[in-house]
């Protein structure tokens, strides 16, 4: 008897028994297999071979199809997957499949798709094109043919329909034709072009020293204050990677920079460039990661899960504000894709440079203990200087708009100038509540607890939180008034009552209801780069990694709620926002100012950050850590449990902090704290309850879960709520 061990996409922490037909070849380890799982088929994933199995023969079930000849996984990642699984005690088949396109969990063959060619025929070339006057698109589209065919996906970027090329087909004048897709030799053509920037000389010994050792295993934090040019350091290095025919990942922590990252580097390099991000249909996923894996790209950019793509030769890994919290996982496998792309260098024997102007403390303290080398850029690139900064205290100041008008004044001055100005306001909607005037009440979303945000040009109420959405009551769901009013200020909003403030200039929101649509986000930068007065508004979309020339003012105007939190996460979040917002300004030779509004100007964290800058508060933070005993001077897992009667969730962690207290590996050093309520009690229906687990050991943290996994897994109480396991959390 040959046994199969397969993986399986199910929350269970165990592979699934099964045997070969006696007409099949071996599988390959790392290769997908269709199989019957109790009612169903699924796709599995080969991960060994034995020739026994704890169930008897009769009882194992035949592998019904082997999908693939080679394994879809590259040695070193399929190493990662596996010590990734381990480490944040996930079940290894959902962390295989996590890694995988959804066309390749689907059973979709790993290869490419046949491309598809419009080409003019004999005919066509021949015609004369004024012979088609009467048929301008077709005329139009038959001069495009004649000069190139033209892939099928690239019609409508060529302005053009099938709809048109169908009516040349009936003439005659062009045929589709299906080709395989050419596996393209990049780096025999690759080459160096655009502006090249001289570096100044703290570039120049960032770069030199990065080059020097660019073959070998290295993570380095590039500590650069916003606008010292970060960029054209990773430029200049990634030219000797690509000049040896490697490939290159950039991380960036949001599909909003990938636009303007992918410009940066086109300019400057004649070589493929794909990006990976959750805007991306299934089919252009799939393709880019066949791409990669095929050796026929040469850089990828992508958020969080391109850390999970397949290289043939990856020769460095830049991770581009990696302080940036969307680069850990919130649900699901909760994973942190910084901490997988340094294991991933190390495997792959490969350095990693990670940028930032706010480097997260965790990297700070591995700089500090010598785990990772920092390299420091303290000036802004060319003629640009760092911003002047002030505080309005808004005590006792009328608002419009959320504006006072000190600010008001401030702005006209900076749109006569003909500039541009960024407005912050981490909101979206047109407001973040809807009230009653006559009784108080507020609509509240009955899923989460949590007041539902006004979205006024949708007449809608949508919840921030579980995405549930209503239309706009015409009376108060308590007293049966119609006077209901919007509470707060949300971006759009904003958008609406700045054209009397400032009639005749245009406005930009930037947020996510404004870029969901494909394509949206490209035209808003188009739109702010062609300068000009213009206003900005936008949420931290707009805050990461832009570069606006000629934006000269940033103002934050609402920052009271960060500046009070229970977390203790919340002060560094906040210096990195507003260091992160505030550097849009003065980024290209004009003068910059940033101006906060609060009604708190005293507030010491405020204090620290205007007077001695981002780097004093890390270096006082990191004390305050350190004696606080808190991450990253030790290590925490939090167990998160949810349910619908708010009964089981807490009764399932009590369970489990008995099992803790009653473990052999149980020390004084180990502090468990609850059963308690998360911060936001219920979410989507469910009540949310969490335990917390710290200990200066994270090895023994680690031994302690994986002892305890399978009493865990049989608790009275595990059955009847949805837990999870959090490791090195984010979020309180």
């Amino acid at each position: 008897m040959f046994v199969i061990q397969v993986a399986l996409p199910v929350p269970l922490n165990r592979l699934f028994d099964y045997q070969l037909k006696p007409d099949q070849c071996r599988p390959l380890i790392g290769t997908r297999v269709g199989v019957t799982f109790g009612q169903r088929t699924a796709i599995g994933i080969v991960v060994s071979t034995s020739e026994n199995s704890k169930l008897p023969p009769e009882r194992l079930k035949p592998i019904d199809a082997i999908l693939d000849n080679h394994s879809l996984f590259p040695a070193s990642l399929w190493r990662i997957l596996h010590w990734a699984a381990k480490y944040y005690h996930s079940p290894l088949g959902e962390v295989l499949f996590q890694a995988l396109p959804v066309l390749l969990r689907q059973g979709k063959p790993a290869t490419s798709a046949l491309l598809w060619r419009w080409f003019a025929t004999s005919s066509g070339k021949a015609i004369a094109l004024e012979s088609l006057k009467g048929a301008h698109k077709q005329q139009q589209a038959l001069a495009a043919l004649i000069q190139q065919p033209i892939y099928r996906h690239q019609i409508k970027k060529m302005m053009l329909t099938e709809s048109v090329l169908k009516a040349l087909r009936d003439k005659g004048l062009a045929e589709l034709r299906s080709l395989p897709a050419d596996i393209h030799d990049w780096h025999a053509h690759f080459s160096v072009s655009g502006e090249r920037v001289s570096p100044n000389m703290e570039q120049t010994v960032s770069i030199e020293a990065i080059c020097r050792e660019d073959r070998q295993f290295v993570v380095w934090l590039l500590f650069g204050v916003t606008g010292s040019g970060k960029t054209e350091v990773y430029c200049r290095v990634l030219e000797n990677i690509l000049l040896l025919g490697k490939q290159v990942l950039i991380l960036v922590p949001e599909i909003g920079l990938t636009p303007q990252t992918i410009s940066r580097f086109s300019e400057r390099f004649n070589a493929p460039i794909d990006v990976l991000h959750s805007n991306l249909n299934d089919s252009e996923r799939m393709a880019v990661w066949l791409r990669a894996r095929n050796g026929e790209v040469a850089i990828v950019i992508g958020t969080r899960s391109a850390v999970f793509t397949p290289f043939i030769r990856l020769g460095i890994i830049i991770i581009d504000e990696e302080h940036d919290s969307s680069y850990k996982q919130q649900d699901g496998w909760r994973y942190q894709a910084r901490d997988l792309a340094v294991m991933r260098a190390k495997e792959e024997n490969i350095p990693l440079v990670m940028g930032s102007a706010t480097p997260s403390l965790e990297t700070l303290h591995n700089v500090q203990s010598g785990k990772y080398r920092q390299l420091t850029l303290s000036k802004r690139a060319g003629n640009a200087t760092l911003a002047d900064h002030s505080i309005f205290d808004l005590k006792g100041l009328p608002l419009t708009a959320g504006l006072s008008q000190p600010l008001v004044a401030r702005i006209q001055k900076h749109l006569s100038a003909d500039n541009q100005i960024i407005l912050f306001l981490n909101r979206r909607g047109y407001a973040p509540a809807l009230l009653c005037h006559e009784c108080g009440w507020i609509a509240e979303c009955q899923r989460c607890d949590h007041y539902y945000s006004l979205h006024q040009t949708l007449r809608q109420l949508r919840c921030h939180y579980c995405d549930s959405r209503r239309q706009i009551p015409d009376q108060c769901l308590q007293c049966g008034s119609t006077h209901l009013m919007p509470a707060g200020l949300g971006t759009e909003q904003l958008e609406q009552k700045l054209s009397p403030l400032f009639p005749g200039i245009p406005v930009t929101r930037v947020d996510r209801d404004t870029t969901s649509r494909k394509g949206a986000l490209e035209q808003h930068l188009a739109d702010i780069h062609r300068g000009g007065a213009r206003i900005l508004i936008g949420t931290q979309m707009l805050a990461k990694g832009h570069h606006f020339p000629d934006v000269t003012l940033v103002a934050l105007l609402d920052i009271d709620g960060a500046l009070f939190s229970a977390d203790f996460r919340s002060a560094e979040h906040f210096a990195q926002l507003y260091t992160q917002v505030a550097g849009r300004a003065g980024r290209a030779g004009k003068p910059g100012e940033v101006i906060l509004q609060t009604h708190h100007p005293e507030h010491s964290l405020l204090q620290i950050l205007l007077n001695a800058g981002y780097d004093a508060f890390a270096r006082q933070a990191l004390e305050e850590r350190r004696s606080a005993f808190l991450p990253p001077f030790s290590r925490q897992i939090i167990v998160r449990s949810e349910d619908h009667d708010n009964h089981h969730a807490p009764l399932f962690l009590q369970q489990l902090r008995h099992l803790l207290e009653g473990s052999a590996l149980n020390d004084n050093a180990l502090w468990i704290m609850g059963p308690v309520p998360a911060l936001q009690t219920k979410r989507g229906g469910r009540f949310r309850w969490q335990l917390l687990l710290q200990h200066s050991s994270r090895l023994l943290l680690q031994k302690l879960i994986n002892t305890l996994l399978p009493s865990i897994a049989a608790l009275p109480q595990a059955r009847k709520v949805r837990w999870v396991l959090d490791v090195d959390p984010t979020e309180s």
